[in-house]
Order: C-alpha cells, then structure tokens, then sequence
C-alpha cells in the first residue's frame, strides 16, 4: 500500500472543500455530505491503527523489545 497519512490529511482537506463548495445544492450536497460521513468515518479508524502501531513501537521501546502478539507487530 502506498498511502500514507498525509494523504489521508489531503483526502479531508479536499472533502471539506467539496463541501465548502456554495455551488453545490441539493441532492448533489446531500451526496457530498454521505460521502464525507464515509470519508470521516473510514479516517478515524485509518488514524486509531496508526495510533495502535505508535503505542506499540512506545511499549517495545520502554521493555525493550518484548515479544508482541503476531497481530500487532511491525
């Protein structure tokens, strides 16, 4: 996979401008606006896994590199 969490932060940037966009209305804004609860919602649990795998390289670092379950090791 390619992505990155940067990308991730340009995706939302360019979501909030497609709904900053005035020229949008109706169905067409209702659409946008699914699809930004989409997007948010897939971001967050994008975000919580990155959060888990820097929680993860803390506690190996703090108990030097203790045997992890094979779920979460890098």
């Amino acid at each position: 996979m390619k992505n990155k969490l940067i990308d991730l932060n340009d995706h939302l940037f360019a979501q909030l401008e497609r709904l900053s966009d005035e020229d949008i209305k109706g169905d067409e804004l209702k659409e946008e606006i699914e699809r930004a609860k989409s997007v948010s919602n897939v971001s967050k649990v994008i975000v919580d896994n990155a959060k888990l795998a820097l929680d993860a390289e803390k506690f190996k670092t703090e108990y030097q590199n203790p045997t992890l379950p094979k779920m979460i090791e890098g």
